[in-house]
């Protein structure tokens, strides 16, 4: 993980530290944070953030800048898993908005 992702998971933690059931575990060469076993968010490579959301929801969420669909590999993910630029989350209230985002979709 490079110092983007790092800041960024460090950014993460320190949002959801008091959560419930939320759990941090290095999956699919990213920080991924998971709430009661289902992913929400991760860190990726210069501060991307990976969020899972609902395929509907990733589908509009796509007209927005910054927000494309995640590569993994050689894969390219659908979109219920979008990559959103470190421009999109530079202060904590956008980066709480994309958590949230992804908790709606978790269904919490």
């Amino acid at each position: 993980m490079d110092a983007a992702a790092t800041e960024l998971a460090d950014r993460i933690r320190a949002l959801l530290m008091a959560e419930p059931g939320l759990e941090e575990k290095r999956m699919f060469g990213t920080r991924a944070f998971l709430l009661h076993g289902r992913i929400l968010v991760g860190t990726r490579k210069e501060g991307v953030l990976l969020v899972r959301v609902a395929e509907e929801k990733g589908a509009a969420l796509l007209t927005e800048p910054g927000v494309s669909v995640a590569v993994m590999g050689a894969k390219t993910m659908g979109p219920s898993w979008l990559d959103v630029a470190p421009t999109v989350i530079e202060d904590d209230d956008a980066l709480m908005s994309w958590i949230d985002t992804a908790r709606e979709s978790a269904g919490d």
